[in-house]
């Protein structure tokens, strides 16, 4: 509980984390955050990192973050093309995994519990359902479903290089739109001021669609 906790605290005070972090471990902190972003696209069983809010909140320090007559800054011309390796690469091996050992992680138990829920897969596979190969561009700006999507795509064998094409492009649009929104917007004092309120904003954007598939979904059975 105290991880979750941490991780939820972490998450809502970005800013703040990344503040101290660029000014302690200097250059490491590009090891860091490739870290963060690979992990929550390459292992199944931790899709709840901050994805979407992390990338904003690089953009935002790569424009600069004046704090206490500090200065933490980034340089986005190695934040960009170092976190889109991360997120492919992430991809990739979630892929492998999934085509080659899936079925067997989807059976591994923690005190009689799947590490990956069924309800994370089912997801998932209805977001594919509905939208193909596409999903893996799609699956990007979704916080769960970013992380099973290649998972998912080796259970069910998709053609490789089908996946990597949607990979790639979805990997190159993902990091780019949100770090240079951060680059961009990121500095501005409202924002600043209001960062806790800015990556409820994210999360929920990014939660919309699948708010959206459910609704429609239940909506759909009541009519069946």
């Amino acid at each position: 509980m105290d991880i979750i906790n941490q991780l939820i605290d972490f998450i809502l005070h970005l800013d703040s984390y990344l503040f101290t972090m660029i000014l302690e471990y200097g250059y490491w902190i590009y090891l860091i955050l490739f870290l963060i972003v690979f992990v929550e696209t390459g292992l199944v069983v931790m899709p709840l990192l901050p994805g979407d809010s992390l990338l904003f909140a690089a953009g935002t320090f790569c424009a600069g973050v004046v704090h206490d007559g500090q200065t933490a800054e980034l340089n986005i011309f190695i934040v960009i093309p170092l976190l889109i390796c991360a997120a492919l690469i992430g991809d990739n091996l979630n892929y492998y995994i999934g085509r080659n050992i899936g079925l067997k992680v989807m059976q591994w138990k923690i005190k009689g519990r799947q590490i990956v829920k069924q309800s994370y897969i089912d997801k998932t596979q209805s977001f594919y359902d509905k939208h193909g190969p596409k999903t893996i561009i799609l699956a990007r700006y979704v916080p769960i479903v970013r992380t099973f999507a290649p998972f998912v795509a080796g259970v069910g064998k998709m053609n490789y290089y089908t996946f990597l094409k949607y990979s790639v492009l979805g990997g190159i649009t993902w990091v780019f739109a949100l770090t240079l929104l951060g680059f961009f917007f990121g500095s501005l004092p409202i924002v600043q001021n209001n960062f806790e309120i800015v990556i409820f904003g994210i999360i929920g954007l990014s939660l919309l669609p699948m708010v959206i598939e459910f609704i429609r979904a239940k909506m759909k059975r009541k009519n069946q």
